[in-house]
């Protein structure tokens, strides 16, 4: 069920949104982020998945072209050199629809910003 505002109020509902062979793409990505993040809360956030853990570990969101992971600037500066055959900007990593994403990768940019949100919650505590 949609809200009123077209958002979809759940991550099943979301990826339920787009063919069938997106949503295959998008459930794997589902799978990896939640492998990579166990403990993260699986929310909706600007109407699309997004992953908490003492703030936003990442969002993801489908296009018509491509796939994008959103592991906030850090995430994009810290493997900057394993991202150079991407389309990427500040915050965003865009991969083309047809082709396969690198779980690897994913699952490696996602353990990062677990750790950053996890230090940044220690950080916190210690104040």
């Amino acid at each position: 069920m949609k809200r009123d505002s077209g958002t979809p109020v759940s991550v099943d509902e979301y990826i339920s949104g787009f063919p069938e062979d997106i949503q295959t793409v998008l459930q794997e990505l589902r799978r990896v982020i939640k492998s990579a993040a166990p403990a993260a809360e699986e929310v909706i956030s600007y109407r699309m998945p997004a992953y908490r853990l003492n703030g936003v570990v990442v969002y993801f969101a489908a296009f018509k072209d491509h796939i994008s992971l959103f592991p906030t600037a850090s995430g994009i500066a810290a493997f900057s050199n394993k991202l150079k055959d991407y389309d990427c900007s500040r915050g965003t990593i865009r991969f083309a629809a047809d082709s396969e994403l690198p779980w690897g990768l994913i699952s490696e940019i996602v353990s990062f910003r677990v750790e950053e949100c996890l230090g940044k919650a220690a950080k916190q505590k210690r104040r």
